[in-house]
């Protein structure tokens, strides 16, 4: 835990240097990459609760933490800068990523239980329902679609509502990766005009599962790499969420989102130190 603390304010405080160019508030005692800091370690130790990480660092580490509501409203402020970390992060695993390969999938993040859809003051409508499939089950909340590389490591993401097909968002989604690129997806992201597109004008090979029905379909070799790959990805989704709490706590909905993205910043930062 002290070696994981310290090794991430480091980076975060070299790589902040960089990334951010907004003056600082002298007033405040609490630097950006602290905040920052703070707020991972919470992810990783404390579920989430960043009450508790801010206790630990201010009572191990000195740092000078501000009253709650304070505290808050300095993070809700590097929203935008959180955003351009996590970017810069997924620019340094392509240049990384040796191999050129890329899997894409999603998974859901329900607000609330089912039964308590109608008292949510969080979210409100119907498009928020959605159907996880491998659970076999509805939810109420978001979908996150996340591309990892052949590591399991996230490099982009897209956060949509819980009705929204995976289809619809990957030919929504601004896809940047290198040219000759192979993406890996479930039989969701089968699409034949959009895997012509990226591959005649983009360099990225669309290696997508195919169904039983599906009038072209992937060789028994193509089916095992696919599944090799998606195996990956799954795992992820399965280290990501298994550090969420029974209830991710937020007032609106931009903080609910910032708690997502929270965590998988940890995750991408966790992998490396």
């Amino acid at each position: 835990m002290k070696d994981f603390t310290i090794a991430i304010y480091c980076f975060l405080d070299d790589l902040l240097l960089k990334v951010d160019k907004q003056a600082i508030d002298k007033r405040r005692k609490l630097t950006n990459s602290q905040v920052i800091t703070t707020v991972i370690v919470s992810a990783k130790y404390f579920y989430g609760n960043q009450v508790s990480a801010c206790a630990y660092l201010e009572a191990h580490y000195g740092f000078e933490i501000p009253d709650k509501s304070n505290f808050n409203r300095i993070l809700h402020s590097l929203t935008d800068l959180m955003a351009d970390l996590f970017f810069y992060l997924g620019l340094i695993f392509k240049e990384l990523n040796l191999q050129s390969v890329y899997i894409i999938d999603s998974f859901p993040v329900a607000v609330c239980k089912n039964i308590r859809i109608c008292r949510s003051k969080l979210l409100k409508g119907e498009e928020f329902r959605g159907y996880n499939a491998s659970k076999r089950e509805y939810f109420y909340g978001f979908k996150v679609h996340v591309i990892t590389t052949g590591d399991g490591i996230p490099i982009e993401f897209m956060v949509t509502a819980g009705i929204v097909h995976d289809n619809t968002t990957f030919q929504s989604m601004d896809i940047n990766l290198p040219k000759n690129s192979h993406l890996y997806g479930d039989a969701a992201y089968i699409n034949k005009e959009h895997k012509e597109f990226h591959e005649k004008f983009n360099g990225i090979w669309l290696k997508a599962a195919t169904k039983k029905n599906s009038l072209e379909k992937n060789t028994w070799a193509e089916e095992l790499e696919n599944r090799y790959y998606r195996k990956t990805i799954e795992n992820t989704f399965a280290e990501i969420t298994a550090k969420f709490p029974k209830k991710i706590h937020a007032v609106t909905a931009k903080g609910f989102l910032l708690k997502i993205l929270i965590f998988i910043i940890m995750y991408c930062l966790d992998k490396q130190f």
